[in-house]
């Protein structure tokens, strides 16, 4: 269930507020695509400036435009043990066919905090959990023994790997078991992750080029990997240029140039500045998407 290229979609706002028409024609967009999944309100979501009510708005309208045609892994993390199993409740409540859990932030716990923390909303819910590792937004990094510890847990399936390392990848790989499933966090990565055994990507870039991810990664799941290397190469830049600035401002930038929603961030996040919206003005044109 949780391998391919999967979405970390974008929560468009229109005034101020969830603008569902725009989110609708996203998700029609992935799934026309060949997308593998979708994962609403996670880090390209915005979630940590949607309310609960909000968040819980998201991942509901996404199960009922989606309406079982492929996976919805609801971004349930938070830095509050109690706030993240709330969330994850809810996801399992609703029929989310998964949750996709970061890392708690700020509060930088030990390896075995971080352990505790899983733990105790692993063994409250029934649903697959996905640990999502990304310490350059939350300033712990979880282990890979600390992973491997996690995933002998029944309901924790896989990992979202976006340390940038992957010799810490390989870790993972060679110490959990062959059924739990790694996926890259980092789109630029995605190809040598899965060359040492990755199973798939949860991609920003799949927000605007869902095709050529789905084609990337089914290569590299079929073995041919010679296409799937011309493949990285060719969307290199583009994997770069979402980064520009702090994702999600460049992802949601460019489906705006490309008259797919409004652009529109909540604070502390903001548009771009002039000099890197006509950068990535260029790549759209480079790409033939505007």
């Amino acid at each position: 269930m949780f391998k391919g290229s999967i979405v970390a979609i974008v929560t468009p706002f229109k005034d101020g507020k969830f603008d569902r028409e725009n989110f609708r024609k996203l998700i029609e967009f992935q799934i026309s695509n060949g997308t593998d999944g979708i994962v609403p309100v996670g880090c390209t979501g915005e979630a940590a400036t949607l309310t609960h009510d909000e968040h819980k708005e998201v991942i509901e309208f996404t199960l009922e435009v989606v309406n079982h045609r492929v996976p919805v892994i609801a971004g349930t993390g938070s830095n509050s043990t109690s706030e993240a199993l709330g969330l994850t409740r809810f996801a399992e409540k609703v029929h989310c066919d998964g949750a996709l859990i970061i890392t708690p932030y700020y509060n930088k716990p030990t390896q075995n905090g971080l352990y505790i923390h899983y733990k105790k909303i692993a063994e409250d819910v029934n649903i697959p959990i996905i640990l999502y590792n990304v310490p350059s937004r939350t300033g712990i990094s979880i282990l890979p023994e600390t992973v491997a510890k996690l995933s002998e847990i029944k309901n924790i399936v896989g990992i979202k790997e976006a340390s940038g390392s992957l010799d810490q990848v390989s870790k993972i790989i060679s110490l959990c078991p062959d059924d739990f499933v790694l996926l890259s966090g980092d789109d630029s990565l995605t190809l040598p992750i899965m060359s040492v055994g990755g199973k798939g990507v949860i991609s920003v870039a799949a927000n605007i080029m869902p095709a050529q991810l789905k084609e990337m990664v089914q290569s590299s799941l079929s073995n041919n990997w010679q296409q799937a290397q011309k493949i990285h190469i060719h969307l290199f830049d583009m994997f770069k240029a979402l980064f520009i600035e702090t994702n999600p401002i460049p992802v949601k930038t460019c489906l705006y140039l490309m008259k797919m929603i409004d652009l529109e961030l909540r604070l502390p996040l903001t548009p771009p500045s002039e000099e890197n919206k006509n950068k990535l003005e260029g790549i759209l044109k480079k790409y033939c998407l505007i």
